[in-house]
């Protein structure tokens, strides 16, 4: 069976150590990294496949408002 993607496990594996060291933010979900550490092969394999299969669906993008100098946001 051939995958509508072809996404080496590497490059999830990458860019997760990328995200780590962005000190990468909890989500929507509120996940923290060290929380998803916890199952990480678990989590990390579940993206892929998800990723490689076309079901995927990321949740929203949440906003969050910065304030400007100029009073704007």
């Amino acid at each position: 069976m051939t995958r509508p993607f072809d996404i080496p496990k590497a490059l999830i594996w990458k860019a997760f150590q990328c995200v780590k060291a962005n000190g990468g933010a909890a989500g929507v979900d509120r996940e923290s990294i060290e929380q998803f550490e916890g199952r990480l092969g678990d989590n990390l394999y579940k993206l892929w496949n998800r990723l490689c299969s076309g079901s995927y669906f990321p949740p929203p993008v949440k906003g969050v408002p910065i304030p400007k100098k100029s009073g704007g946001v």
